[in-house]
């Protein structure tokens, strides 16, 4: 089959009426009639005329989408993707292939659920003064302490699976969030239960604990947005 190399197959990227090509494991693909490659952009994040082994360890399909189109070459000194893990781990992703991908989807949930509902009880405690509002605010901060770990190592295992452990931006700055959180919520949370009356009046370190607490809701919604951006691209991107 024609043998193409990654400066020639940029060439086939869907502009100017070239037709849209790409690669993945060293084969190359004919995806110019499929509606999702609309002008060589796939999900607004993909770009044809590259090869795209790597991105696809994280698409929510398998390979069989490659059965749809034809194939038209190779990739000239292609490398397979190979990577090294322990033999113990290999055989647990091959019995249980939805831990790929489906471990941090499945817990991310929970810090964030916990972190917002750790500022929405404390600000109804504020609001009317029920205690037990704001000791519910002290439990969620609790959780969330004891979730955000698993999630900081599902994440880093989703990032290393099936994206290379490339430094992308939106994982760079979610790692660097999600460990501030951490250590933010369990300062929170230590020294709530160190001063239970902490907001029994507002003092300078009343105020400085509640400024904690309300900080958790602005960065599990920026770490939310990154993450949000990697699975639904906004327009333009």
């Amino acid at each position: 089959m024609r043998e193409f190399d990654l400066e020639e197959l940029a060439g086939f990227n869907g502009q100017d009426g070239s037709p849209v090509y790409v690669v993945h494991q060293g084969k190359v693909y004919d995806v110019t009639g499929s509606r999702l490659w609309k002008n060589g952009l796939h999900m607004r994040r993909h770009h044809a005329g590259k090869d795209l082994t790597t991105d696809f360890q994280a698409a929510p399909h398998g390979t069989e989408v490659f059965e749809r189109v034809s194939q038209v070459g190779v990739l000239k000194t292609a490398q397979p993707l190979e990577r090294p893990m322990p033999v113990l781990l290999a055989k647990l992703l091959a019995r249980y292939p939805m831990l790929k991908r489906h471990p941090h989807p499945m817990t991310v949930h929970f810090p964030i659920v916990f972190m917002l509902s750790a500022t929405f009880f404390t600000m109804l405690y504020l609001m009317t003064g029920i205690k037990s509002l704001e000791t519910t605010g002290l439990h969620c901060m609790i959780s969330g302490v004891v979730m955000t770990p698993v999630v900081i190592i599902t994440g880093l295992f989703t990032w290393w699976y099936n994206y290379m452990a490339k430094p992308m931006r939106p994982v760079l700055i979610k790692v660097f969030l999600s460990i501030i959180l951490f250590v933010s919520c369990l300062i929170a949370v230590v020294w709530r239960i160190s001063t239970p009356d902490i907001l029994e009046d507002f003092q300078g370190e009343s105020m400085a604990y509640l400024l904690i607490v309300f900080a958790l809701t602005p960065m599990v919604m920026v770490m939310g947005w990154y993450g949000a951006q990697m699975t639904f691209p906004v327009e333009g991107e």
